[in-house]
C-alpha cells in the first residue's frame, strides 16, 4: 500500500488553503501526522505543484512528489494526480497493492480511522476495489418538482428523523483504491466500491474560512486527543 496527499498550492476561497494555519499547525500537518501516527506499511507521498507545500510536506515527514501544473488546476480530476503518482513511482497494472488516498481539507481524520481503512482493504474481497469513507444522514431532503414547487424526495419515510433508514453520503476523507482497478478504470472508486461510516467531525471537509474555525474550535476542545485515546 502507499498513501497519496494531493495538495495543491491554488485556492480559490482560502488562498494556499492546505497549509493554512489551523491551531498553530498548517493544515497538511494533520493529515501527514495521521498517516504517520497510523503505523501502516506504506510510504506516505504528497503530491503537490507548489514549493512551499512541498516543504512543509517534508517537514512533518511525507515524501514529495511534484506534479505538472496541468494536474494542479481547479479542473483537474483526483484520478489524474493519483495516475500521475503511479507512473513516477512506476507502479503498474499488474499490482495487487492498495493506493490510499486522504485529501488534506480533513484534519480531524484520526490515525486510527486509518489503520482501521488500511485493515478494511487487506480483508477485503477480491472483487472490491475501492474503500470509501461515508457518513450516515437521516435528513429529510426535499427539491424542486417539474412544476416549481418544493416536493420531499422520499415523501414515503417517516416524520421523525429517528424512524428513518439512514442515508449514506460520501465525504472524501478517506478512499483506499485497489491499483489494478485504478490503472484499468481511471476512476478512484472502481466498479464495486465497500462503504465504511466514519463520524461527521471526523469527516469534516475544510473549504471556507468558516470550515477552519470550526475545526479549530473542535481541537480547542480537545477532539482529536479523545479520539486517540479511545
Amino acid at each position: 500500500m502507499i498513501i497519496v496527499i494531493p495538495a495543491r498550492g491554488g485556492s480559490k476561497r482560502v488562498p494556499l488553503k492546505n497549509i493554512a494555519d489551523l491551531a498553530g499547525k498548517p493544515l497538511l500537518a494533520y493529515t501527514v501526522k495521521a498517516a504517520i501516527d497510523a503505523g501502516i506499511a506504506a510510504d506516505i507521498y504528497v503530491s503537490t505543484e507548489d514549493e512551499r507545500v512541498a516543504r512543509v510536506a517534508q517537514e512533518w515527514g511525507a515524501k514529495v512528489i511534484i506534479r505538472p501544473a496541468a494536474f494542479a488546476s481547479d479542473t483537474a480530476s483526483t484520478e489524474s494526480v493519483l495516475l500521475h503518482a503511479l507512473d513516477v513511482l512506476q507502479i503498474g497494472t499488474e499490482s495487487e497493492d492498495w493506493v490510499m488516498t486522504l485529501p488534506p481539507t480533513s484534519p480531524m481524520r484520526s490515525a486510527s480511522t486509518i489503520q482501521a481503512f488500511a485493515s478494511h482493504a487487506k480483508s477485503a474481497a477480491p472483487t472490491v476495489d475501492c474503500v470509501m469513507s461515508v457518513t450516515e444522514n437521516r435528513s429529510d431532503f426535499w427539491r424542486i418538482e417539474p412544476d416549481g414547487r418544493f416536493g420531499r424526495l422520499f415523501p414515503e419515510q417517516p416524520r421523525r428523523q429517528q424512524d428513518r433508514p439512514p442515508l449514506f453520503e460520501e465525504n472524501s476523507a478517506i478512499y483506499v483504491t485497489r491499483i489494478r482497478s485504478l490503472r484499468r478504470n481511471e476512476l478512484i472508486l472502481g466498479e464495486n466500491t465497500l462503504c465504511v461510516p466514519i463520524s461527521r467531525e471526523e469527516a469534516l471537509d475544510i473549504n471556507t474560512v468558516e470550515d477552519l474555525r470550526l475545526a479549530a474550535a473542535l481541537l480547542r476542545a480537545g477532539y482529536l486527543d479523545a479520539e486517540e485515546a479511545v
